[in-house]
């Protein structure tokens, strides 16, 4: 079993806007609505993948209901902790025109110490019948930063395999727990290793900075694919994997369909490099739809003949 956990769950809106301007008034060509967060869109993607998985994080009021009730009917195994405080909507703005989409997310709830203890408590329950566990996302209000520090190492006592894929302090602190793989975006990466990227051997110097704040493994996505610092059978190796370029309708959680990808296949017993390439075909097919987390396993198996993986020489990883 696989468990995915979203502290920060939502009620995601997509909303796709022709030649959107902000100040003016618009009207919709289309519009979606589903349960999000960055571990629902895993768990989501990883479910269509067929891969056993379970959702899990907080859920709480009006919304916490609509989440579990649109979770529930995707057939995506779910046990959230249940909050009082309401669990957020947020909203994106696809233009279809340039390309180009807009976020607004909410905060999100406060989470009460007993309410966190709770979920300690049912993450616990939940990973002696799990091997990996993959937290993801930002965390609510209340919640102490070094909360996923925490939990990687309530798991990792479970002898569970940890992957994070965060951002900020949460992220940089998770660190210390030494999670089996940390998994972030460009941005998140330059954040976490504290400065800009500006070629290629830079950005796979940053896969093995990662490795020496504390992960065993490292991957950072890009929009062509991705830089990894992996464990393979002849040692540790730095690649990348790159996708031919692909006719994008929304890049709205193709970030979340990668790590999917990555964990299904792992999952699966892929080996290391496999998991990277079907991962990056994931993230790549998930561009063709609107709305996170959806995946065509057919046309996956079919981008995999565009995928492209080079190992990098071992100097990439000396700054």
């Amino acid at each position: 079993m696989i468990i995915t956990v979203t502290l920060n769950a939502a009620i995601d809106k997509t909303l796709e806007v022709p030649s959107f301007t902000p100040g003016r008034r618009h009207r919709t060509v289309d519009q979606t609505t589903m349960p999000g967060g960055k571990g629902v869109n895993i768990a989501r993607a990883i479910k269509r993948l067929g891969q056993p998985v379970i959702a899990t994080g907080f859920a709480g009021g009006a919304t916490g209901s609509r989440i579990i009730e649109a979770l529930d009917g995707e057939s995506v195994l779910n046990d959230f902790v249940r909050i009082e405080d309401e669990s957020r909507t947020n909203t994106a703005v696809l233009d279809p025109t340039t390309g180009v989409h807009t976020e607004i997310n909410e905060r999100g709830p406060a989470v009460s110490a007993g309410e966190l203890e709770q979920f300690r408590e049912k993450l616990v329950y939940l990973a002696q019948g799990a091997s990996i566990c993959v937290f993801a996302g930002s965390i609510p209000r209340g919640v102490a930063p070094d909360v996923y520090h925490t939990l990687i190492r309530d798991v990792h006592r479970l002898g569970v395999t940890t992957m994070i894929d965060a951002e900020g302090e949460p992220l940089r602190l998770s660190m210390r727990a030494e999670p089996d793989l940390v998994s972030p975006n460009e941005l998140e990466a330059e954040e976490l290793v504290g400065h800009e990227f500006n070629d290629a051997d830079e950005r796979a110097g940053a896969v093995a900075e990662m490795v020496r704040l504390g992960a065993r493994e490292a991957v950072m996505t890009v929009p062509d694919g991705c830089f990894a610092r992996i464990e393979t059978s002849d040692g540790p190796a730095i690649y990348r994997v790159t996708v031919a370029e692909q006719e994008v309708r929304s890049a709205v959680g193709s970030g979340d369909a990668f790590l999917a990808g990555y964990v299904a296949a792992r999952y699966g017993g892929g080996s290391p490099v496999e998991c990277l390439r079907f991962g990056v075909a994931c993230g790549a097919e998930s561009t063709q739809h609107f709305g996170a987390g959806i995946i065509d396993p057919g046309r996956v198996e079919r981008l995999l003949t565009e995928v492209e993986c080079e190992r990098l020489p071992e100097r990439a990883e000396v700054d």
